[in-house]
């Protein structure tokens, strides 16, 4: 058996100084909004290191810690390496693994690293797109099982990047509410064979970094989409994280694409367009027209939520030009969404938020007519930004048609986004009145309730 008694660190006492434990924490909560983290930290956290409790910091601590002392290693600030903590101590127990200490149980930033480490060692870790549980001839068939063993090799990292392709598959067919919370568990899998830091070949890990952070996106996005924007919050900032960790510009990219759009959603557009604006940059250097179209079209957005007429139109033109470039080989996998269509929605969107509803409703209109339908899930986000941007154009009866085409295909997407976007349209036909739009109404107030709480940006 291998001791478990702590170890204090000294080192780390040392760096607090004169400094009383709730002074340091605060200093660490600076610290970590200077970089974009949010961290729990309190005295008692500072205690649990200084005592040897934690031995290692979760990633997003380290993150804060190697910020407010540049140029040290976690070593060098008195931490175990990680990988003595989570990789070869994985593989030394034969069948369970040892109890968790009770106290880790009540650190929320520290919760994460222990559901994996768990999962890790609690038998068959099993990937199984099928368990994300639509049923029916759309779902997968057959679960991806990854065994726990000394090296992580092909089989392992081809089953996280399956899983993230049959999300992104099932998230297209179906939208996002159905699938979030059953959608953790190849997650946390992937995590776990990452924490195990065991992968056969230096390729073999960098794939599984990729796939990690690439599957953290996805997940957060089926939380973004069903509302709960907390923890999509948290998924956009893990992927980041793991991308800035591998040096992995691409995932890089898409992180802050992603956590653009959460901002621009949740009312922070400032942060949107440094978000944005930081993807652009992590981007450049991968010869993707595409993508740069896309993150100019996300700056954009941010841009047009600030009133910022005039810069909303260069990032558009920029995203235009970019696209007009054409697709190319270095365009990611994930991309496939971005086509014409897309980039006609988003730019409706623009105009939605600078209030000018006759042209987003242009831009919307082009954007149904050019979807391909077999992405289900954005042909109905589509047309409910089309209601809602007619509806405040004032063609209601237009509008009503539009949300008619909505709710034919609410029985196969289960989106609160786009749930949330037709109930902002109600609430602005409701008081015109005429036939067409009592019977959209009529229909709409069928609909069953929105299982979660859902906010989406005013739209004038």
């Amino acid at each position: 058996m291998v001791s478990t008694r702590a170890v204090p660190n000294l080192a780390f006492r040392r760096l607090r100084g004169q400094r009383s434990a709730g002074e340091f924490a605060a200093a660490v909560r600076r610290a970590a909004r200077e970089i974009g983290e949010h961290v729990a930290c309190d005295a008692r956290y500072v205690g649990r290191v200084e005592s040897g409790e934690i031995r290692c910091p979760n990633y997003a601590y380290e993150r804060v810690f190697l910020h407010m002392f540049p140029g040290a290693s976690l070593v060098d600030l008195g931490f175990s390496a990680r990988e003595s903590v989570r990789g070869r101590g994985a593989h030394t127990w034969a069948t369970a693994p040892p109890p968790l200490p009770p106290m880790l149980h009540s650190d929320i930033d520290e919760e994460s690293d222990v559901l994996r480490r768990v999962f890790m060692t609690s038998g068959t870790t099993t990937v199984a797109a099928a368990s994300l549980g639509l049923g029916g001839p759309s779902a997968v068939t057959g679960p991806m099982a990854v065994p726990p063993q000394r090296r992580v090799g092909e089989a392992e990292v081809s089953a996280v990047e399956k899983a993230v392709r049959q999300i992104r598959l099932l998230d297209d067919r179906h939208g996002a509410d159905g699938l979030y919370r059953r959608a953790s568990q190849p997650l946390r899998a992937a995590y776990a064979l990452l924490d195990a830091g065991t992968a056969s070949r230096r390729s073999t890990a960098d794939r599984l970094h990729s796939g990690a952070g690439e599957l953290a996106i996805s997940v957060g996005w089926l939380a973004h989409d069903s509302g709960r924007f907390d923890d999509a919050r948290s998924h956009y900032a893990e992927a980041l994280a793991t991308a800035r960790l591998a040096g992995d510009a691409a995932l890089e990219a898409h992180a802050f694409c992603n956590a653009s759009f959460l901002a621009r959603d949740t009312g922070r557009a400032r942060e949107a367009v440094r978000a944005a604006e930081a993807g652009q940059r992590a981007a450049g250097p991968l010869g993707s027209p595409r993508l740069l179209a896309l993150l100019a079209l996300r700056e954009a957005g941010g841009r047009a939520w600030l009133g910022d007429r005039t810069g909303c139109e260069r990032a558009i033109g920029r995203a235009r030009t970019a696209f007009e470039r054409g697709e190319g080989a270095a365009d990611p996998e994930w991309m496939s969404f971005f086509r014409e269509a897309e980039l006609e929605m988003l730019e409706a969107q623009c105009w939605s938020a600078l209030g000018d509803w006759p042209r987003a409703a242009r831009h919307a209109r082009r954007a149904t007519r050019l979807q391909d339908p077999h992405f289900t899930r954005n042909l109905a986000l589509y047309r409910a930004q089309l209601t809602g941007d007619l509806a405040r154009a004032g063609t209601a009866d237009e509008a009503s048609t539009a949300g008619q085409q909505v709710l034919d295909l609410l029985d196969r997407v289960q989106s609160s986004r786009i749930r949330g976007m037709l109930a902002s349209a109600v609430r602005v036909l409701r008081p015109r009145g005429g036939p067409e739009v009592a019977a959209f109404l009529e229909r709409y107030e069928e609909l069953p309730p929105v299982p979660v709480p859902v906010r989406v940006p005013s739209a004038g």
